[in-house]
């Protein structure tokens, strides 16, 4: 479980995004640099420093000053109870719309947005998404303007038998994938899964099985059914995953110590970890840590979005960090 894991601190030249006040769960960037953010999360056992509904943000990495600004939100959705947790972007290359897709959980339910990206502030939602398999989804990643892979981070939403499925290791979650056309279950047999992200050449989908502190990955086969091909061991709790869109390295933001994220203590806060994984279809991928944090500055990182030299840091409930990588 790693609940009382310390870690050394290691900082990168970083500073704080302005108007992340509660949080930047999950990060996502388009090939443009433009990058979006969902914040305000409202998390079951997790501390969260607002109550106010949960809010999106665009911030385009290729300004001399990158600042995130809200995105304005349009159409039928109820944002009163707007839950934001993983997120994801999907470019429909007929007519370079852009699609976000994000995982919502009003009044600790588990649905699907689906919203189209226009101008330079706005989204607009075209359709929200139930079903029973998606009963219990942590992160997505979107494979058409309709399609994605999801994972169900727990398989009871009661806490005492989430508890006992953790204390006897029970494998009983799973990722789904969802059409208009079909749903069904693609992989199970995990302990938690948590992010989700695809290959820059859409062949292999990697999965974070947070308790299993490992990163699974699956080849795509035809008719989107997964094959298991191996797990990658991180020694951490890593949260939400994104891929460099040119080397093609796994980069995770981390939850180094689970108690301290669980019971928030202001006097000995959560800490932070982003790891990368480099060669990660080798038969010896390279795991290093990049950053490392004992709260002091990030609490409870979540999301490490790399993009042409620089990283953002996202976090559940903290703050965002813009680092320099060179």
């Amino acid at each position: 479980m790693l609940a009382s894991r310390e870690i050394p601190v290691k900082h990168l030249s970083c500073h704080y995004l302005q108007n992340i006040e509660y949080g930047a769960e999950d990060i996502t960037i388009l090939k443009d640099g433009l990058a979006f953010m969902s914040t305000g999360l409202k998390f079951p056992g997790l501390h969260s420093f607002s109550d106010e509904p949960g809010k999106m943000y665009v911030l385009d990495l290729l300004h001399p000053k990158p600042t995130p600004v809200e995105l304005q939100i349009s159409g039928e959705l109820d944002l009163s109870s707007f839950n934001p947790h993983g997120i994801s972007a999907y470019t429909d290359e007929a007519d370079d719309s852009v699609y976000l897709f994000v995982v919502n959980h009003p009044h600790h339910n588990s649905q699907v947005e689906i919203f189209r990206y226009v101008e330079e502030d706005t989204l607009v939602h075209i359709k929200t998404i139930t079903h029973p398999l998606l009963h219990s989804v942590n992160d997505i990643v979107a494979v058409g303007v309709e399609s994605f892979y999801a994972t169900n981070d727990r398989y009871f939403h009661s806490d005492a038998l989430l508890l006992i499925t953790v204390f006897l290791d029970l494998t009983w979650c799973d990722v789904v994938f969802y059409s208009p056309h079909e749903v069904r279950v693609v992989a199970d047999g995990l302990r938690s899964p948590n992010g989700i992200n695809i290959s820059p050449d859409k062949r292999y989908i990697y999965v974070s099985d947070i308790m299993d502190h490992d990163i699974d990955v699956f080849e795509r086969q035809e008719g989107e059914q997964l094959r298991y091909i191996k797990s990658v061991a991180v020694g951490s709790l890593c949260d939400n995953i994104e891929v460099d869109h040119k080397t093609g390295d796994v980069w995770l933001g981390c939850h180094p110590n689970a108690m301290k994220l669980s019971s928030y203590d202001p006097e000995d806060p959560p800490g932070s970890e982003v790891l990368r994984i480099k060669n990660i279809h080798s038969k010896q991928p390279v795991v290093s840590m990049e950053y490392a944090d004992d709260g002091h500055v990030l609490m409870g990182s979540s999301v490490a979005a790399p993009y042409e030299g620089k990283l953002l840091i996202g976090s559940v409930f903290h703050k965002a960090l813009y680092c320099l990588l060179k």
